[in-house]
């Protein structure tokens, strides 16, 4: 169980360090600079082409920084998972719902080893946590988008980290499933995880997000939602974006 820090002294657990993003000529992010604290939930949010996918990539340690250095707790370099955007995911091949969620325990089991009785018993409590309980031997590529992103949700409490990276974990997903993934944020949240969500409904961030990093290029926002949130940077972030003078 990871404990939550005291308020006020969480020290930082993904810290941005004048960084900047982006292939060959084309810069994505500019000299961003600022703290993901530990046990923080961050949105991340922006215009199209704001580079906030970017960021998660670059964070995650698929994409090398250009420019200065994010520089994660050495207590949690390893302890850190990530969902990427369901285009990226390839879940089409043949495999079972509950091989999938399976996959989660990867980093502790290695490839070889076999899962035992209570590796088993942590899988099918995952599925029925995400309202997929019977649906193990369903294989994935017949689930729906929902109950494949509930299914991918469930690996991520299989992998049991400390750091959670989301990039648009409620796309084309229906709503009854968006509540249900919310709360296991927030049950994550509340056990001190630290959460940053790639989001584009500024209405669910301002309602279960109270901390928000705003891009358009660069930060034009870090902090508070409520105040990150504000018309003036939003305005500057959709020009920035557009390449406009404001």
């Amino acid at each position: 169980m990871v404990v939550n820090p005291a308020p006020g002294e969480a020290p930082p657990a993904i810290e941005l360090q004048q960084v900047w993003l982006g292939w060959r000529d084309r810069i994505a992010v500019r000299d961003a600079s600022g703290v993901f604290p530990q046990g923080s939930l961050t949105a991340v949010v922006g215009p199209n082409g704001a580079g906030k996918s970017t960021l998660v990539k670059a964070i995650s340690g698929r994409l090398s920084p250009v420019r200065g250095r994010i520089r994660i707790d050495p207590a949690l370099a390893d302890d850190l998972a990530c969902l990427p955007q369901s285009a990226e995911l390839d879940l089409d091949f043949p495999i079972s719902t509950f091989d999938l969620v399976a996959m989660g325990a990867w980093h502790r089991l290695g490839a070889w080893r076999g899962l035992d009785d209570t590796d088993r018993d942590a899988v099918e409590a995952a599925l029925r946590t995400v309202g997929l309980a019977g649906f193990g031997r369903q294989p994935v590529n017949t689930l729906s988008g929902g109950q494949r992103q509930r299914a991918l949700f469930a690996r991520l409490m299989l992998r049991d980290a400390r750091v959670i990276l989301l990039d648009e974990p409620f796309a084309a997903v229906d709503q009854a499933t968006t509540e249900d993934l919310l709360a296991l944020l927030h049950q994550w949240h509340g056990e001190g995880r630290t959460l940053i969500a790639v989001l584009h409904d500024l209405d669910m961030v301002r309602a279960y997000f109270p901390q928000t990093l705003l891009l358009g290029g660069q930060v034009v926002g870090w902090g508070d939602s409520g105040q990150v949130l504000c018309a003036s940077n939003l305005h500057l972030a959709r020009h920035l974006c557009a390449g406009e003078t404001v």
